[in-house]
């Protein structure tokens, strides 16, 4: 299980958490209890299995919601 923190631009709104977190918890290999979502930062945190899902994969579910990510970074 890897662990990565992403940073997002700035959210606009505390909908935005919700409708991140959600998104990520209905991917196959998220550990769903570890994808948060911080309103204040605009970082998600999220544990995964790297054999089912990518972090590559995971940003571009974040992006196809409209989201921008600036970077990541995987333990």
């Amino acid at each position: 299980m890897k662990s990565a923190t992403i940073q997002l631009e700035e959210l606009a709104c505390p909908s935005c958490m919700a409708k991140i977190e959600g998104a990520l918890k209905s991917l196959e290999g998220i550990d769903k209890d570890s994808a948060k979502v911080s309103f204040n930062s605009s970082k998600v945190k999220v544990n995964f299995d790297e054999e089912k899902i990518s972090i590559e994969e995971i940003e571009t579910a974040i992006t196809k919601l409209g989201y921008d990510v600036i970077k990541s970074k995987v333990k």
